[in-house]
C-alpha cells in the first residue's frame, strides 16, 4: 500500500478498433486521465516539486506560482497541497469553470488574466521579487524528465519494444521531449509525431507558440514530423472517441488521435501511441460534447 503520489503513472494502454480497416496497423491511447489528479500532466508536476524539493529550492511552506492553462495547474495544486506549500496559479480567463473550482478544491489561490502570454510574464514577474518560487514548466528540464523516467518506459514496456509512431499533443512540449528522448534511445526509427492548432484554430492544450514565448525546453530536432490540426477536427475526434470507443477526453485528445489516424491512412503496417491526455469531464462547462 501506498499513497496518492505511487498512483501517479502505469497508466493503460487502450487500443483504438473502429475507425481504420488495416489489420496490421495498431492504435493505442494511453489513458493519462487515470492519473489521480486527471492528466498526463501529474507525472510533469509531481517531478518539478519533488526534484525542487531534493535540490532544496522549496520546502514545507514554500509559495509557488505557475502560469498554466489547465491541467498542470490541477496537478500542481494537488501535489503542492501534499507538500505543504502555497501555490498561486494564473490562468487565462477563458478557462473551464472546472478547471478552476478543481485547483481551489486543492486549496490554490487562482488568478485569471487575459492570455496564456499574459499570464506567463504576470508569474515570472512576481516570482522575480523573491517572494515565490516559479517551476516554469516551459523552461524546466523536471517537465521532460518525468516522462524519460516513466511515461516513455511504460510505453516501450507495454508496446514490447514494437512502437513504429508516438504522436503527442503540443503545449508546453515536455511530454513529447521526454518520451522522443527515451524511445528514440531504444530505437532510433520510432517516428515522433507532434500535432499542433492550424493558425486560426484555438485547442485548449494545444498551442502554436508565438517565436518570443516558445518553450525553452522544445528541441525541434527531437520531433520527426509536426502535423497542424483544426479546431473542428480535434473537437470531431473528441467526441468520436467517446462516442465509439468509450475514451472520454478533452480536445487536445481529440488533436492528437486526428493526427495518429492520418498515419495510419498512411503507412501500411505499425503501432501508433497516442496520449490521451486527460479526462473530459474537465470540459463539460465548454461546447465540446454539446450537439
Amino acid at each position: 500500500m501506498g499513497n496518492l503520489i505511487d498512483t501517479i503513472g502505469n497508466t493503460p494502454l487502450v487500443e483504438i478498433r473502429s475507425f481504420h480497416q488495416s489489420p496490421k496497423v495498431k492504435i493505442f491511447a494511453k489513458m493519462e486521465g487515470n492519473n489521480p489528479a486527471g492528466s498526463v500532466k501529474d507525472r510533469a508536476a509531481l517531478n518539478m516539486i519533488r526534484s525542487a524539493v531534493e535540490r532544496g529550492d522549496i520546502r514545507k511552506g514554500s509559495k509557488l506560482i505557475e502560469a498554466t492553462s489547465g491541467n498542470t495547474g490541477i496537478a500542481l495544486a494537488m501535489i503542492a497541497s501534499l507538500y505543504e506549500m502555497e501555490l498561486e496559479l494564473v490562468m487565462p480567463s477563458s478557462s473551464t469553470q472546472e478547471r478552476v473550482l478543481t485547483m481551489e478544491a486543492y486549496g490554490a489561490k487562482i488568478t485569471l488574466l487575459e492570455s496564456m502570454e499574459i499570464c506567463r510574464d504576470y508569474a515570472e514577474e512576481k516570482a522575480a521579487t523573491g517572494e515565490y518560487y516559479i517551476l516554469n514548466q516551459f523552461a524546466n528540464p523536471d517537465n521532460y524528465g518525468a516522462h524519460i523516467k516513466s511515461t516513455g518506459p511504460e510505453i516501450w514496456r507495454d508496446t514490447e519494444g514494437k512502437i513504429t509512431h508516438f504522436v503527442s499533443a503540443m503545449g508546453t512540449t515536455g511530454t513529447i521531449m521526454g518520451c522522443s528522448i527515451y524511445l528514440k534511445e531504444q530505437n532510433p526509427a520510432i517516428q515522433i509525431v507532434g500535432c499542433q492548432p492550424t493558425e486560426e484554430s484555438s485547442i485548449p492544450g494545444i498551442r502554436r507558440w508565438p517565436a518570443a514565448y516558445l518553450p525553452k525546453i522544445f528541441d525541434p530536432a527531437r520531433v520527426d514530423r509536426v502535423i497542424d490540426v483544426s479546431q473542428v477536427d480535434a473537437t470531431e475526434k473528441a467526441r468520436a472517441l467517446v462516442r465509439q470507443e468509450g475514451v472520454f477526453a478533452g480536445m487536445s485528445t481529440g488533436g492528437a488521435f486526428h493526427a495518429a489516424l492520418q498515419l495510419a491512412n498512411e503507412i501500411e503496417e505499425g503501432v501508433i501511441v497516442f496520449i490521451s491526455c486527460d479526462r473530459g469531464d474537465r470540459y463539460l462547462s465548454s461546447d465540446l460534447f454539446k450537439v
